[in-house]
């Protein structure tokens, strides 16, 4: 099970390997340096591309088999999961090796990312071969090409093969000497730049296993488990809802079915024309109401014999052309501010309908539209919808009054009568128009009134205003209302936000308090 199909560029990659270990041996100049630093670069770049392709693989994998599958796929999710848990240990302790190693030959250089010390002869014999992380990191390996092996299925082992293994090498060194996997890698005359090299394929090897086992796991989903020598009836309808006048429409057929013979499908009695295997039920819809019906398939079997299948009964209603149309607030357009509307029609998805108005405009999609109506007295909304392609239908109308927005109450510190502080209305600036218990968003602001105030013992003092806000003599008053003055508010006129003026039939009387 070792070795097993590699891409070019891992071959490519194990070549440069072999050659530059070759010439290590012989003399460690910059250029071999160079040559190690750009293959480590190579190495951890296809590692991540390994990593990515196979994150996209099972994330596809959980969006669609394991939704339309669960029971089936729920295994398979679980032994990646495995898998991916097993390797992640073995490359996060490699990643922390190479964060050890880096530590000990001083870092890597902020400016050019090369180790400061990457032709440094010590520390990977030092770390390990003398504390022993070589061996250590041998077992690791060894230890998870077994587990990995050990999730695989006994039969689908021999077309399972990776390259993680650390195996001590067959043949003795160009000294004579017997080493050990770890000596061979990471012994004396190992600078330290070629040993991280080592440690990034160390990597890589782990991905690529991880690929190849996650990889067998996935296409097990996509292999049959049973022959398919059964045989069920299937109908489907793509709605059991239909307005009438738009065809019902369903698709009967026989599951597993034979392409070199089309079985004999009926509906109520009445035969279908069929092909590849599927009849196509179609039926006029001219009465309302609910309709059930049941299909039938005859097939030949290979001794000549015909077997029947049945499909469970299946029901649809008819229903006659609605719509609803409910406004958001109340059966009224009022003229000026946006009126919420909200539109639907039964079994029919809300970015099929058109919306159309008399009266006014109608703006929005998909169920939510506002009316804007400036005079008249009743607007029409109308709901169509194409039902069939090239016959639009007019599924209801409803009619809406339109109606001026109610005028507003005059208040004086938030007050149309009562009594109000002294120093509390000598910081009043205005007289307010207040709208009561109205939902929509709309504004009034006071044009005019006439201001009346009576002082204890003194003649009345009567102004007449056109400003909104309070100043000038009418400033004046307000600031000098003491405890027992009597203010009057009449005449009041208000202007809305369509421009429109009306008089305020209700005067403020306000009482001065303490």
């Amino acid at each position: 099970m070792a070795g097993g199909k590699e891409t070019p560029r891992q071959k490519m990659i194990g070549i440069m390997y072999l050659v530059l270990m070759a010439m290590l041996a012989l003399n460690v100049s910059d250029t071999i340096l160079n040559a190690f630093s750009t293959l480590n670069n190579s190495l951890v770049t296809s590692t991540e591309y390994v990593s990515q392709s196979l994150d996209q693989a099972v994330n596809a994998f959980e969006q669609t088999k394991l939704k339309e599958n669960p029971e089936r796929a729920k295994p398979i999710l679980d032994k990646v999961n495995q898998a991916k848990a097993i390797t992640g240990d073995l490359f996060d302790y490699v990643e922390k090796l190479k964060k050890t190693l880096e530590t000990e030959g001083g870092g890597r250089d902020p400016e050019t990312g090369e180790l400061k010390k990457r032709d440094d002869l010590d520390v990977s014999p030092r770390i390990m071969i003398n504390q022993k992380k070589g061996a250590e990191l041998k077992k690791k390996i060894n230890d998870t090409r077994e587990k990995l092996l050990a999730l695989v299925d006994p039969k689908d082992r021999e077309s399972v093969a990776f390259s993680l293994e650390a195996v001590d090498p067959k043949k003795p060194a160009t000294d004579g000497t017997k080493k050990n996997w770890e000596e061979s890698n990471f012994g004396d005359g190992t600078p330290l730049t070629a040993t991280i090299t080592i440690l990034s394929k160390v990597q890589t090897d782990v991905k690529n296993a991880e690929n190849v086992v996650v990889r067998k796991f996935l296409s097990k989903m996509d292999e049959a488990l049973v022959t398919l020598d059964a045989f069920a009836a299937v109908a489907v309808a793509p709605s059991s809802y239909v307005i009438q006048g738009q065809p019902y429409t369903a698709e009967v057929f026989l599951t597993a079915y034979d392409s070199k013979q089309n079985p004999d499908i009926t509906v109520n009695g009445s035969k279908l024309s069929t092909r590849d295997g599927r009849g196509v039920y179609t039926i006029n819809t001219n009465s309302e109401g609910e309709f059930k019906w049941k299909g039938t398939i005859r097939v030949q079997q290979t001794d000549g014999t015909i077997k029947t299948y049945e499909t469970p009964e299946q029901s649809y209603t008819v229903a006659r052309p609605s719509a609803v149309v409910s406004p958001d607030k109340m059966n009224v357009f009022y003229i000026g501010p946006d009126n919420p509307v909200s539109v639907s029609a039964p079994g029919i998805p809300k970015e099929k309908l058109k919306v159309s108005m008399t009266g006014g405009t109608l703006s929005g999609s998909n169920g939510k539209y506002v009316a804007k109506v400036t005079g008249g007295t009743e607007a029409v909304v109308t709901v169509s919808a194409e039902l069939a392609p090239g016959k639009p239908q007019v599924l209801g109308t409803t009619k809406f009054r339109i109606k001026d927005v109610p005028p507003p109450i005059a208040t004086f510190g938030g007050k149309a009568s009562g009594s109000v502080s002294a120093s509390t209305a000598k910081s009043i600036g205005k007289l307010e128009a207040e709208l009561k218990n109205f939902d929509f968003d709309f504004k009034y602001k006071i044009s005019r009134y006439t201001v009346y105030v009576q002082k204890p013992r003194q003649d009345a003092v009567i102004l007449q205003s056109n400003e909104e806000n309070f100043a000038g003599q009418v400033k004046q008053v307000v600031s000098s209302l003491a405890p027992g003055d009597i203010i009057y508010f009449l005449d009041i006129s208000a202007i809305g936000e369509t421009g429109r003026t009306v008089k305020l039939e209700t005067p403020v009387s306000i009482q001065i308090g303490r």
